[in-house]
């Protein structure tokens, strides 16, 4: 389970939608962010039953380049995903965080830049948002994290870079350094002004001394960037850093996100199961 305390995060306005217009569960969030000094956005989705409990687990769900809060629910369906897998019982009371990146050019990378944070957006803002959204998510809530492509390199790498607070991460078709982008974003990758040592996903788990939350990661075999994911899997092996990889048929695009979700939620659930 997280260890790490989560830092109290005040935000100076806070919209919520009216749970009367809300569709299929899904809430919409506003904050304005410290970290990006403007306004962002996160959808939440909370499976039946979960607002009358406490402390109920918390998923992190990331986008790739080009996306905003809405893609995983209305590209990927993640909420029903969710929903169907609890109402099934082979998943757990949950809540599903998904905010946008911060809406930085083509993609922020979830880094840190010179003016804005989006990493510390993401990894303190958006569960203390969440906790507003549904208070069912608390202070002992298990946090997860899981993302796509762009979010999928902020998974591995805040995943490695903060152990301590992530209980486990799953990432899907991951870029494994954030120069994999460059086919993808308009803006100079020069410009992403992120520092060297948060720019490589295998660096920052080769820096990191404390025990790491568990961690997975797929590819698709007809992903542009399988043999990224291959390369990162055969140096996590030779450095004895433990980890599951997983390769199945698809490419990078959305029905394999929205298909191999599923083994992210189970593998949520798995963890806890496990303690």
């Amino acid at each position: 389970m997280n260890t790490l305390p989560r830092p109290a995060v005040s935000f100076r306005t806070v919209e919520i939608s009216d749970p009367r217009f809300e569709q299929e569960g899904l809430r919409q969030v506003t904050v304005k962010s410290p970290a990006l000094g403007q306004r962002a956005d996160i959808s939440v989705f909370a499976t039946p039953g979960a607002e009358k409990l406490e402390n109920v687990p918390l998923v992190l769900l990331l986008h790739g380049v080009y996306g905003s809060h809405w893609a995983w629910a209305l590209k990927g369906g993640a909420h029903r995903t969710a929903a169907r897998l609890f109402a099934s019982g082979q998943i757990g009371p949950v809540v599903l965080a998904m905010p946008s990146d911060g809406l930085w050019g083509d993609g922020s990378g979830y880094l840190a830049h010179r003016t804005q944070d989006f990493e510390r957006w993401i990894i303190d803002e958006v569960p203390a948002a969440a906790t507003l959204a549904a208070p069912c998510v608390g202070k002992n809530s298990p946090l997860f994290i899981s993302g796509l492509s762009m979010g999928g390199f902020a998974t591995l790498r805040l995943a490695a870079k903060h152990p301590g607070l992530f209980t486990a991460a799953s990432a899907h078709s991951s870029a494994t350094h954030f120069e994999q982008l460059k086919p993808y974003v308009e803006e100079s990758i020069s410009s992403f002004t992120a520092l060297e040592e948060d720019r490589c996903v295998l660096d920052t788990f080769l820096r990191n001394k404390r025990p790491l939350p568990k961690i997975r990661f797929d590819c698709g075999t007809e992903d542009p960037l399988l043999e990224y994911n291959r390369t990162l899997h055969a140096s996590l092996l030779e450095y004895g850093i433990p980890h599951t990889y997983e390769e199945f048929p698809g490419g990078h695009e959305w029905p394999y996100w929205e298909r191999h979700l599923e083994k992210t939620l189970l593998f949520f659930a798995g963890c806890m199961k496990a303690g």
